[in-house]
């Protein structure tokens, strides 16, 4: 264990002493269901933007390395979970 930085190796020595437990089936298939949900994608919309916008748009999601239309749908569920004003 050499190549392992120190946190690498207090982390290792924790799990090899035990000191992990599981987090339970139910938690499991929570977070399974959640990230199926994030994933699914089965509504298409259209909408009608300005040039300037539709430019800016694709400029962010270049510079945030996304495709737009992810970027817009990442804005809209933001928007609807109260994240973004």
């Amino acid at each position: 264990m050499d190549y392992l930085d120190k946190d690498e190796k207090e982390i290792m020595e924790s799990y090899e002493n035990g000191e992990w437990v599981s987090s339970g089936d139910e938690l499991k298939e929570e977070i399974r269901q959640a990230a199926k949900n994030s994933i699914l994608k089965n509504k298409r919309i259209n909408i009608r933007l300005t040039e300037k916008d539709y430019h800016d748009i694709q400029v962010k999601a270049m510079e945030e390395g996304v495709p737009y239309q992810t970027l817009i749908s990442s804005l809209i569920h933001k928007f609807n979970k109260g994240e973004l004003k």
